[in-house]
């Protein structure tokens, strides 16, 4: 009779793709506020309101988690690059936060269940796409071009 070689447990650690790596430590004892971005993108079924009021829904339920909402930037109607249920357009909308990672798995098993949600993607922002959005918001990206204009101008 054979004896198994290695001991097969099951892993004490769970990592999603957006949750913060914390080694030896599972999403629940996770409490590290990290930064995060997800775009949403709505059905073009709704209305401007029910569109705005399917946001603020989103919004509310990461603030009651603890989160912090660093931006919020609605891109409105736009055409999608391919047609999702048959549809053509879609409402986006981004949402800049910062949130506990156990968090996020509620929120995206919340877009799940939403049949107002075509598509979503939440990603977990690094040092660099921080410190670029950062800039951005501040206006230093225009700022270069308006300098350009003034120069060409003189």
């Amino acid at each position: 009779m054979l004896q198994p070689t290695k001991n097969f447990e099951k892993p004490k650690t769970i990592h999603t793709f957006a949750a913060p790596f914390n080694a030896g430590k599972t999403l629940k004892q996770s409490k590290i506020m990290q930064q995060y971005e997800t775009v949403v993108i709505l059905t073009p079924l709704l209305t401007e309101e029910s569109a705005k009021e399917v946001i603020a829904k989103y919004t509310k339920l990461l603030k009651d988690g603890g989160a912090e909402i660093v931006q919020e930037d609605n891109w409105g109607l736009k055409k999608l690059a391919y047609p999702i249920q048959k549809k053509s357009t879609g409402y986006y909308h981004l949402t800049e936060f910062k949130a506990p990672g156990d968090l996020i798995n509620k929120l995206e098993v919340e877009y799940r269940r939403d049949e107002r949600v075509l598509r979503f993607l939440t990603i977990a922002l690094d040092k660099h796409a921080i410190a670029y959005n950062e800039k951005k918001r501040s206006g230093a990206f225009n700022q270069k071009k308006t300098a350009k204009t003034e120069e060409a101008a003189s």
